[in-house]
C-alpha cells in the first residue's frame, strides 16, 4: 500500500499526510477549502493536490477522511472505492452506522491534537507516542491488522475499542475536559476581568484546551450528547460531595479524596522533574536551549513556555525524567541561563 487520498487537510489530515509521507507514502490531497489545500502543498504534507475527490481517489490503497464529523457523513453514503477507508472523527458510532455495505472501512480516532488549528501547524511527528482507537465494529479483521499497522508506522500506538466504548470513554476524557475548561474561563472573566492578571500555571494547565478550534465542538458535542450529558451528571454529583464536605470542615474526607486523586494522577504519566529557564527578551533564546538540550542528550517529556505579562521573555518548562535533571541543569548553566 504506497497511494493514500486524504480528504481534509487540515491539522490532523496534512500531519497524516506529512507522517506518511516520511515513511514511503505518495499523498493525494483533497479540501474544500482550496486555500487550506495549497499550505497543505507548500508544507510538504501532499504531493498530488486533486481538483476532486474522484481524482485524489485514484489508484489509492487508503482513503482517509479528516474532515469535521458531518463532512465524513455526507462524504461516506457516496463514496464508491475498493481501498482501505478510514477517518479520524472524535465520536465513533454515528461513523460506524453511516458505513456502507461493502466499504472496505476501519473507523479510527487519533488521540492527538494542538490547540492551533489547520494544516500551517501540522506537524508530522504530532502522533508520535499518541493512543490511536481503531474501532473494529463491522470491519474485516485483516483490514484492523492493516490500519494498526500504518497507524504505528507513523509513530501512534493502536487500541481496539468498540465504538460505543469509545464513545463513553472520550467523553469523560475529552468532551468533559473541554466544556470543564470552556466553564472556568468564562467563570473567572466573567466575575472578575482582572482575575486573568493573577492566573499562574496551574490554571493555564487546567483551561488549556479553551484554546482549541471552536467551530467543530458542537457537532461532536450533540452528537455524543447522551455520554456527555452522563459525564456532567457524575462531575455534578462529585462537586456536590465536595461542596458538602468543605460546608461541614470535613478535613479528613477531603485529604483522602486529594490524596487519591494525586496518587492516580501520578500514575498516569512516568515521574519527571521539572527545569524552568529563564528567557530574555531576544532573539536566539529558545535556539541556545535547544542547543543546550543537544549537549545534555537528556529526553525531554513535555515543556510549556510561560510568557511574561508585560513584555517579552518568560520562563520554559522541561520536563525530563528524574535521572537526568542535573545533566539538564549543568548545560543550561554552562550556556548562561538563569534557572527558576
Amino acid at each position: 500500500m504506497r497511494r493514500a487520498a486524504i480528504f481534509g487537510t487540515g491539522l490532523i489530515g496534512a500531519s497524516l499526510g506529512m507522517a506518511l509521507r516520511r515513511v514511503g507514502w505518495t499523498v493525494a490531497g483533497w479540501d474544500p477549502d482550496p486555500t487550506a489545500l495549497e499550505v497543505a502543498t507548500e508544507r510538504g504534507a501532499v504531493d498530488d493536490a486533486c481538483g476532486s475527490q474522484e481524482d485524489a481517489l485514484e489508484g489509492s490503497d487508503l482513503v482517509v477522511l479528516a474532515g469535521p464529523l458531518t463532512a465524513t457523513l455526507e462524504t461516506l453514503p457516496g463514496l464508491r472505492t475498493e481501498a482501505l477507508v478510514t477517518d479520524v472523527a472524535g465520536v465513533k458510532r454515528p461513523v460506524v452506522d453511516a458505513r456502507p455495505a461493502g466499504l472496505r472501512m476501519v473507523a479510527g480516532h487519533p488521540m492527538a491534537g494542538l490547540e492551533q488549528a489547520g494544516p500551517a501547524a501540522a506537524s508530522p511527528s504530532l502522533f508520535k507516542g499518541a493512543a490511536w482507537v481503531i474501532c473494529p465494529d463491522k470491519a474485516v479483521p485483516d483490514d484492523v491488522e492493516t490500519l494498526e499497522s500504518i497507524v504505528e508506522s507513523v509513530g501512534a500506538i493502536p487500541y481496539r475499542l468498540q465504538a460505543a466504548e469509545h464513545d463513553r470513554v472520550v467523553a469523560d476524557i475529552s468532551h468533559l475536559p473541554q466544556i470543564i475548561a470552556v466553564s472556568l474561563i468564562n467563570l473567572v472573566t466573567r466575575q472578575d476581568p482582572a482575575a486573568e492578571r493573577l492566573v499562574a500555571g496551574s490554571f493555564r494547565d487546567l483551561t488549556r484546551v479553551a484554546a482549541s478550534e471552536p467551530r467543530w465542538w458542537p457537532e461532536v458535542l450533540a452528537a455524543n450528547e447522551a455520554n456527555v450529558s452522563d459525564s456532567i451528571e457524575r462531575l455534578m454529583g462529585l462537586l456536590d460531595e465536595v461542596r458538602e464536605e468543605v460546608a461541614r470542615g470535613a478535613s479528613g474526607p477531603l485529604t483522602t479524596r486529594i490524596e487519591e486523586a494525586r496518587s492516580r494522577r501520578q500514575a498516569m504519566a512516568p515521574p519527571v522533574v521539572r527545569v524552568g529557564v529563564v528567557l530574555q527578551d531576544r532573539p536566539g533564546e529558545i535556539a541556545k536551549v535547544g542547543r543546550a538540550l543537544e549537549r545534555s542528550g537528556v529526553d525531554v517529556r513535555d515543556l510549556q513556555l510561560r510568557h511574561a505579562l508585560h513584555g517579552g521573555g518568560g520562563i520554559l518548562t522541561l520536563s525530563v525524567r528524574p535521572a537526568e535533571a542535573d545533566l539538564l541543569r549543568a548545560a543550561l548553566l554552562e550556556a548562561d541561563f538563569s534557572l527558576e
